[in-house]
C-alpha cells in the first residue's frame, strides 16, 4: 500500500519530539552578551533549525561564542540599536524564504524552554504577532522601569485604541513578511513597541501567551535599557504613529481603554 502525506498528528508528534523547525528561524539581537549569548543559542536550537545572532557592535567575544555554540552570525560595525539588529535579521530571514522569526533576548532573561509556547499560538494563528507576557513580580522590576512601563501602557491603548500585551517584551514569533511591510522605523527599543502598534492600527492581529522569564539577581543584571530615555524614546515613536492615518474609531476606543486599570 503506498503511503500518503504525512497527516496532522504525525507532524504533531514531531514537533512534540522537540525536533527543530525549519518554518521558523530565531533571531538573537545581541550586544556584549559574551557571558550569556552561547546558553541562549543552544537553547533556541532545540527548537529552530536556525538561529541568528544579530551582534550589534560589540567589542567582546560575542560573535566568537554565538558562532561556536552553532549560530548563524550577522555583524553590525558599530552598535546601531536593538530595532536595527531586529531588522537586519528579519531582512535576512525575509531573503531566504523563512516565514516565521522568533526572537528572544542574549541575555538569558527569556527561557528558551518557553518557546513552544509561543511557537504553539503562532502555529494556531500564523499571521499574528504573538508577544510572549512575562510573569513578573512588582519587586523584580526597578522602580523607574515600573514608572516608565505605567505611563507608556496608558498612552499606548489611547493610540492603539484596544489594549496591546506587553509592549516591552522582546520574546516574540513575527511573520517576517508582514512584519517588515508596517515600515517600523525605530533604531532601538522604542522598534519593538512601534511594531505593535502599528499592526493594531491597520488591524493585525496580535496575541499575548504568559510566559515564565528569569531575572537575575539585581546585582548580577546587564541591561541596555535606559529607562528615562528609552521611554521617551518609545513615547516618541508613539505620538509618530498617532499622526499616521488610522480607523476613525481608534482614539475614542482609545479613550475607554486609557482609564481602565
Amino acid at each position: 500500500m503506498a503511503r500518503g502525506r504525512p497527516g496532522r498528528r504525525h507532524r504533531g508528534r514531531a514537533r512534540a519530539l522537540n525536533v527543530p523547525r525549519a518554518d521558523v528561524a530565531a533571531l538573537v539581537p545581541a550586544f556584549r552578551a559574551a557571558a550569556t549569548v552561547a546558553d541562549v543559542v543552544a537553547g533556541a536550537r532545540r527548537y529552530c533549525a536556525r538561529v541568528v545572532v544579530i551582534d550589534d557592535g560589540s567589542d567582546d567575544d560575542t560573535a566568537a561564542r554565538a558562532t561556536t555554540a552553532g549560530a548563524e552570525v550577522l555583524r553590525h560595525a558599530a552598535n546601531a540599536g536593538k530595532g536595527e539588529a531586529l531588522r537586519t535579521g528579519l531582512r535576512a530571514l525575509h531573503a531566504s524564504g523563512v516565514p516565521r522569526a522568533l526572537t528572544l533576548d542574549a541575555d538569558g532573561q527569556h527561557l528558551p524552554g518557553q518557546i513552544p509556547v509561543l511557537l504553539a499560538a503562532s502555529d494556531a494563528s500564523p499571521p499574528a504577532i504573538v508577544v510572549g507576557v512575562r510573569r513578573k513580580a512588582g519587586h523584580e522590576i526597578a522602580r523607574a522601569n515600573r514608572f516608565g512601563n505605567w505611563v507608556a501602557d496608558r498612552l499606548l491603548r489611547l493610540i492603539a485604541g484596544r489594549p496591546l500585551p506587553d509592549t516591552q517584551s522582546g520574546f516574540r514569533v513575527y511573520p517576517v513578511v508582514d512584519t517588515l511591510a508596517l515600515g517600523a522605523e525605530g533604531a532601538r527599543y522604542e522598534f519593538e513597541t512601534e511594531v505593535l502598534l502599528r499592526a493594531a492600527r491597520r488591524g493585525m492581529a496580535v496575541v499575548g501567551v504568559p510566559v515564565d522569564v528569569h531575572y537575575p539577581p539585581v546585582a548580577e543584571r546587564v541591561s541596555h535599557y535606559r529607562p528615562w530615555r528609552d521611554t521617551l524614546r518609545v513615547i516618541g515613536v508613539a505620538l509618530k504613529v498617532l499622526a499616521g492615518p488610522a480607523p476613525r474609531t481608534s482614539v475614542w476606543m482609545g479613550c475607554c481603554f486609557l482609564i481602565r486599570p
